[in-house]
C-alpha cells in the first residue's frame, strides 16, 4: 500500500472516529515547498460532511494520524492544509523495495477481470494514412497499451472501411486513366498510388460538373449527373451485386493499399490482434433490428423505415434501417459491435478512438446498446479527440493537401538530423547508428508532442518545435535517459546491494515522485489519457535534473550514498523507459 492509501485509509478511521460522519474520499496535493512536510491533505472539501473551523479539523485530523500511523512524525496547519512530514526512513525502506522491480507499476491481469478492446485507426482504402490518422494511432495504441499495465487485458483492432463509394472513384479513375501501372511498377508504396488517383477522380469530376453548369444545367444536378459520379454509383452497385471483374479489381486494389498501411504502422510502432472489414460487417445488424422491433426498442414507420426514439433521454429519433430495407451505419455499428462479443467472450467493453466530429454517434449508438440489454454496452467508451492542425492550414485529401504519414516520419527524422548535428554531440557513431537515432528522437518527438496534450484539445504540430532539446518535449526526456545511462556505464563498482542512508531533500523529492507512478498509470487507464504519463515523467525527469545539479553522484565521497545514487538514478531511468513504453516511445541509450 502506498503511503497516499494509508493516509487517505487512516483519515477516513479519523473522521469516522472523531465526528462519526464518513467520508467518501480524501484530496492531496504535494506540499509546497516553503512549508514543511512531503504530502498534504486538503481539508477544504471536508467542510461539506463536517461543518467548522478547517484549522481545528485540520489540527484534530493530524493528532490522530500521528498517532496511528508510525510513519508520519509531525505535521502543521496552514489554513485548510494539513502538511504532513513523512519519516526519510518510510522512503528509504520504499525505495529499497522497488529499486530491481522491473515491472514497478504494472498490474498483472486477474483471471475475473473482463478484457477491453481498444479500436483506432479504421482508414478508408482509398488514401494513405494522414496526419489525422497519427494521431488517432498513437492514442488508441497508447490507450490500450496503459489499460495492459493497469491490470486489464486488451484486444487491439480496427474496422478497415473497404467500400463505398470514396473506393469506387479511386478504382474508377484508375481504370480510366491509370495505364494499368502498379506499385512495382512506379516504384509507390500502393496506398500512395490509389490516393493519386482518388486525386484524379475529384480533379476530372470537377472539370465535368463545370461543363455542365457551363452548358446551363444548375451546380447541384451537375454534380449529381456528371458522367464519372454515375458511372462510380454504378461501379459501386456492381460490386454489392457480386460483379467479378469489379470484384477483382477492388481485392488488387485494396491488397495494394493494406501493403502501404502496414509499411507505416511498423514505421510507427503500432500493431493490432484483430482486423475487421466493413466488406465483411456491413451487412450485420440487421438481425438485431428485427429482435429490437419485437422488445420495443425500435419502432417502425409507415414507409417502413425503423427508427429508436431517444428523445426522452434528450437525444433524437435515429433511423436504424431505410424504408428499402438497407442498413445505415448506425445498423452496421450495432452488428459490428455485438459480432466483437460475440467473437471475444471475455469483453467487458470497447474504448472507439474516433474524432470528436462523431460524439453524438456514438452517444446514440451506446445508448442503443444499452437498451438492447448488452451488459457490457455500460462499459463503452468514445476516445474522441480533437484535430491535428498544421500551420498551413486545414487538409483535404481529395484535393491532395494532407500530410502523408510517411512523409511527416520522414520530415521529423530530418529535422532531428538538422538539430543533432547543429549540437555536435555524436562523435564516435557510425553512420548507421546516427540514423537509427534521428528516426528514436524525430519519432519521439513527435509523438510525445501529440500525446502529451489532452485528447479532447485540437493541436496545431509544429515540427521544429517538437525537437527542442529543451522544455516538454520528447528528445528532452530522451537526452535524460540518455545522460542516466552514461552515469549507469561509468559507475565501476557493485550497486546492486540496498543501502540505508540519510536522505538528501533532493533524493526524498525524486522517490516521492517515483512512487506517485503506479497510480498514475491507474489514473491514465481511468481517464483514457496518455497525456497524464506524458506529463507525469516530465515532472520525474524536471525532479531527476534539479537533483543531478544539487548531489554529487559519481563523485560522492561517502560509497553509501554514491551507491545509492547510482541506485536511484538507474530507477529513475527504468521508470522512465517504462512510462515511454506505453506511449509506444523508445529511448536511446545515448545522444
Amino acid at each position: 500500500m502506498s503511503i497516499q492509501n494509508l493516509i487517505e485509509t487512516k483519515v477516513k478511521e479519523g473522521f469516522l472516529s472523531l465526528y462519526e460522519t464518513e467520508i467518501p474520499s480524501v484530496e492531496f496535493q504535494a506540499t509546497r515547498k516553503d512549508f514543511e512536510g512531503d504530502i498534504t491533505v486538503v481539508v477544504f472539501p471536508l467542510l461539506r460532511y463536517k461543518k467548522g473551523n478547517p484549522v481545528q479539523i485540520g489540527e484534530d485530523l493530524g493528532k490522530y494520524l500521528v498517532e496511528n500511523i508510525k510513519e508520519i512524525t509531525n505535521y502543521n496547519v496552514v489554513k485548510g492544509f494539513l502538511n504532513l512530514v513523512i519519516d526519510d526512513a518510510f522512503y528509504t525502506n520504499f525505495f529499497n523495495q522497488i529499486a530491481t522491480d522491473t515491472t514497478y507499476g504494472f498490474v498483472s491481469p486477474s483471471a475475473d477481470n473482463s478484457s477491453r478492446m481498444v479500436e483506432y485507426s479504421s482508414p478508408n482504402t482509398n488514401k494513405p494514412l494522414h496526419l489525422g490518422h497519427v494521431r488517432n494511432v498513437l492514442l488508441g495504441y497508447s490507450v490500450a497499451e496503459i489499460l495492459k499495465a493497469s491490470g486489464k487485458k486488451v484486444y487491439k483492432t480496427q474496422i478497415i472501411n473497404d467500400r463505398g463509394i470514396h473506393i469506387c472513384k479511386s478504382m474508377l479513375a484508375w481504370e480510366k486513366f491509370g495505364n494499368g501501372e502498379t506499385p512495382e511498377s512506379t516504384g509507390l508504396k500502393g496506398d500512395k498510388l490509389v490516393g493519386n488517383y482518388y486525386v484524379k477522380f475529384d480533379q476530372e469530376y470537377k472539370k465535368e460538373i463545370a461543363d455542365l453548369v457551363a452548358s446551363g444545367i444548375s451546380e447541384d444536378d451537375a454534380k449529381k449527373q456528371a458522367p464519372l459520379f454515375v458511372e462510380a454509383q454504378e461501379m459501386l452497385r456492381k460490386w454489392e451485386a457480386g460483379d467479378k471483374k469489379v470484384v477483382a479489381l477492388w481485392e488488387t486494389m485494396n491488397g495494394w493499399v493494406y501493403k502501404g498501411f502496414d509499411v507505416t504502422y511498423k514505421n510507427i510502432g503500432v500493431d493490432f490482434d484483430k482486423l475487421y472489414y466493413e466488406s465483411n460487417t456491413y451487412l450485420l445488424g440487421k438481425d438485431v433490428i428485427e429482435d429490437g422491433l419485437k422488445s420495443g426498442v425500435f419502432y417502425k414507420k409507415e414507409d417502413g423505415s425503423v427508427w429508436c426514439d431517444l428523445t426522452e433521454d434528450g437525444l433524437d429519433e435515429k433511423l436504424v434501417l431505410r424504408s428499402d430495407g438497407t442498413a445505415v451505419y448506425m445498423t452496421q455499428d450495432i452488428g459490428t459491435a455485438i459480432q466483437r462479443a460475440k467473437d471475444f467472450t471475455d469483453l467487458g467493453g470497447m474504448v472507439y478512438t474516433v474524432g470528436n466530429e462523431q460524439d453524438y454517434h456514438f452517444k446514440v449508438l451506446f445508448l442503443i446498446l444499452k437498451k438492447l440489454g448488452y451488459s457490457w454496452a455500460e462499459q463503452l467508451y468514445h476516445l474522441s479527440y480533437g484535430m491535428v492542425d498544421l500551420p498551413s492550414g486545414k487538409m483535404k485529401s481529395r484535393e491532395g493537401t494532407v500530410v502523408d504519414a510517411d512523409d511527416l516520419m520522414n520530415e521529423m527524422t530530418n529535422t532531428a538530423r538538422e538539430i543533432s548535428e547543429e549540437l555536435g554531440k555524436l562523435e564516435g557513431y557510425s553512420d548507421q547508428e546516427k540514423e537509427e537515432l534521428y528516426r528514436i528522437i524525430g519519432l519521439g518527438a513527435l509523438k510525445y508532442f501529440i500525446l502529451k496534450v489532452d485528447p479532447k484539445k485540437r493541436i496545431l504540430f509544429d515540427p521544429q518545435a517538437s525537437v527542442d532539446f529543451q522544455g516538454n518535449t520528447g528528445p528532452f526526456i530522451q537526452y535524460t535517459y540518455a545522460r542516466i545511462q552514461s552515469i549507469l556505464r561509468k559507475a565501476d563498482f557493485d550497486y546492486s546491494n540496498p543501502v540505508s542512508i540519510e536522505l538528501h531533500a533532493k533524493e526524498k523529492e525524486l522517490i516521492k515522485q517515483l512512487e506517485l507512478y503506479p497510480e498514475v498509470i491507474q489514473q491514465a487507464a481511468k481517464n483514457y489519457s496518455p497525456a497524464v504519463i506524458a506529463n507525469y515523467t516530465y515532472d520525474l525527469v524536471k525532479e531527476f535534473n534539479s537533483f543531478y545539479q544539487n548531489v554529487h553522484i559519481l563523485g560522492e565521497e561517502n560509497q553509501d550514498k554514491k551507491i545509492f545514487r547510482v541506485q536511484l538514478s538507474k530507477k529513475v531511468a527504468d521508470t522512465i523507459k517504462s512510462a515511454f513504453s506505453l506511449l509506444g516511445i523508445q529511448v536511446p541509450e545515448r545522444m
